[in-house]
């Protein structure tokens, strides 16, 4: 049983309101809110074995960050954030739930690859997690076995249309797994890149000598991120089944949503905090530095991010989430010196992404309640977890942060808690600042400190997507 606690005087902001209201919580959920200062708030203050003081704060719920590969093998390595360290830092950020991905192998069950999962997440977590289940090897098997993951809560089964040889599933693949996830209430997300072509650009750069960081960017073109995005949408449409394209980068592939979504259709679009402040700049940083920022999709010039972040606001596209995937400069990253393509892919960010959306709405990008929206509410809809996730209401699970909007910080790889060397966001300035981090009730960050524990996170069972 935890201890009863009231959150007194803060500004409570979910995706639906903005209200200055108390907040009490009990037994790990919300039980109620009243606005402050009425007799009902005033009552709560005598029973109250813990209260909080928000004054001048935002009240928020707990982001959902539903993009996160901790302990993914890649490349040869290892991401360098496992499930106790990646989720330490998420809480360090106000992130209290994420949704990581387990992966099956080729030739081998989709059951095998979750229970793996489990057994690398089970008693490590400092925040509550979900999966979704990578299919790497379509056949009569893992379609069946798409039921049964479906059954237990995990819900949504991501493909790719990139890395041949790895995880790369063709049309006919694609197509019968979407046709599986139309009858079984299954989310198909899919990385939209058109891999064999892209693999013949970088053959070509590599006999070109064009080995540097940068190539990265140039041989994974926008144009085939737009078509193989095209051809997720029609293929859907043939299947009758619902499309989540993942870390969309390309003001082309907005596009191709946009038009999607204006025939009604049920396709949804996911973009990170690495596009939407990073660049083609970043790849190209002398020294080997570029190597820092190589992901997949790749970070895209800079004149895509308008793009991006009207497709934010007129929401084409609804989630903001992180494909945290870190990997260490040195010993990692460093792997590629000499052939970009093998620079492990993938950058940190589940501790940066609340606070560098907090900075967008202080740019103008997005309003509070859209900050809420596409980092809290929309992933948990979306990915079957509201309103147990994502907002403040009685009922929910109190996921909640003390979010101070005054407080000035700069980002750096000194300071953070994940588990890699570097910063993709080194010395940007921010304004707003995670204050105090509760995770179902229990103070997890408090006072500049982290104060949760391992093993505190549990499982969540997801339902169907909330969008259809």
């Amino acid at each position: 049983m935890s201890i009863r606690t009231l959150i007194r005087g803060g500004l409570v902001i979910t995706a639906a309101d903005e209200l200055h209201a108390d907040v009490l919580v009990e037994d790990g959920r919300v039980t109620a809110l009243a606005a402050h200062g009425s007799d009902t708030a005033e009552g709560w203050t005598a029973g109250a074995g813990r209260v909080l003081d928000a004054a001048g704060k935002y009240v928020i719920p707990g982001g959902v960050d539903a993009h996160t590969h901790m302990e993914l093998p890649f490349g040869g390595t290892s991401a360098s954030d496992t499930f106790e360290t990646g989720t330490r830092a998420a809480a360090w950020g106000g992130t209290t739930t994420i949704v990581d991905f387990a992966v099956q192998s080729r030739g081998r069950a989709l059951r095998e690859g979750l229970d793996t999962w489990y057994d690398k997440a089970d008693g490590k977590c400092a925040v509550d997690y979900g999966f979704h289940m990578i299919l790497s090897d379509v056949n009569e098997g893992t379609l069946k076995e798409m039921d049964l993951l479906v059954g237990e809560g995990v819900t949504s089964f991501k493909l790719f249309m990139a890395y041949p040889g790895v995880f790369y599933s063709d049309d006919g693949q694609i197509l019968r797994a979407m046709q599986r996830a139309s009858g079984n209430s299954g989310l198909i997300m899919m990385h939209a890149e058109n891999g064999i072509a892209i693999d013949v650009l970088v053959e070509q750069a590599l006999a070109r000598g064009e080995t540097d960081p940068r190539y990265h960017g140039e041989v994974r073109k926008a144009l085939l991120e737009a078509e193989a995005t095209h051809r997720a949408i029609q293929l859907a449409r043939v299947a009758g089944s619902p499309l989540y394209v993942v870390h969309v980068s390309a003001e082309e592939a907005v596009a191709e949503l946009a038009a999607a979504r204006d025939k009604g259709l049920p396709v949804f679009g996911e973009t990170c905090p690495q596009y939407l402040f990073l660049s083609t700049d970043n790849l190209a940083e002398p020294d080997f530095e570029g190597a820092k920022y190589v992901c997949s999709t790749p970070l895209r010039p800079r004149e895509h991010q308008a793009a991006l972040w009207r497709g934010l606001r007129t929401d084409d596209l609804q989630v903001v989430s992180t494909d945290h995937c870190p990997f260490c400069f040195k010993g990692q990253k460093e792997l590629g010196r000499g052939d970009f393509s093998k620079i492990p892919n993938g950058l940190p960010g589940v501790e940066n992404r609340m606070d560098l959306l907090h900075q967008a709405v202080l740019d103008g990008h997005i309003t509070r309640r859209r900050w809420i929206e596409i980092a809290c509410a929309t992933p948990a809809r979306m990915f079957g977890l509201y309103p147990q996730k994502g907002t403040i209401a009685p009922g929910s699970d109190a996921d909640i942060v003390l979010y101070d909007p005054h407080a000035e910080q700069v980002v750096s790889a000194r300071t953070h808690h994940m588990n890699v060397d570097y910063s993709a966001y080194e010395g940007k300035r921010i304004t707003g600042r995670v204050d105090t981090v509760l995770s179902r009730g229990e103070p997890v960050i408090q006072n500049g400190e982290f104060t949760g524990r391992a093993g505190h996170g549990t499982f969540v069972p997801r339902s169907a997507c909330q969008y259809l």
